[in-house]
């Protein structure tokens, strides 16, 4: 809205064209065209960055630049206490519009995509990465490697398996 501030009423406009619906349809064409550049371009499945626009206990209201506002649950951003109005955060887009006209968004899985892309980079350019242990399984261990679940077979574990773990 702010960009209206410097927009001049026409000298040359003919209302009563307009009233009776015969105005230029170029005119009305470069206003969709002008009106459609202002929004968005959102596809599904893409991970784009938003705006916190208010915090609730339940979800979380997420502005991208979309004709409107995503709503994410407050458990995905549990790992985050100090998240406040303002705030940046990548989302992922599940849905443009769910069966109430809403924009469904997903923080966690915007998470989760970069993890998997940190870790395709990582194969691509050969590179040892580290994980955390989380629990130990009959065959191997279950490690954390960017906030992903990987299984560790026992077998690829470094020298020897841990026994008191």
């Amino acid at each position: 809205m702010s960009d209206l501030k410097n927009v001049k009423p026409l000298d040359d406009f003919n209302w009563d064209e307009f009233e009776n619906g015969t105005s230029a349809n170029v005119s009305k064409t470069d206003l969709e065209k002008a009106y459609d550049e202002t929004l968005n371009k959102v596809t599904e499945h893409q991970v784009v960055e938003g705006t916190v626009i208010s915090i609730d206990k339940k979800e979380v209201i997420v502005n991208i630049g979309y004709k409107s506002d995503g709503i994410i649950p407050a458990s995905e951003f549990r790992y985050n206490p100090d998240l406040k109005v303002g705030d940046k955060v990548e989302v992922y887009v599940e849905n443009q519009e769910d069966a109430k006209g809403q924009l469904v968004l997903s923080h966690k899985k915007a998470r989760l995509s970069k993890s998997w892309e940190r870790v395709n980079a990582a194969l691509e350019n050969e590179e040892v990465i580290q994980g955390y242990i989380k629990c130990r399984t009959k065959g191997g261990m279950i490690v954390d490697v960017f906030g992903i679940e990987a299984f560790l077979p026992g077998s690829q574990i470094d020298v020897h398996p841990i026994r008191d773990y």
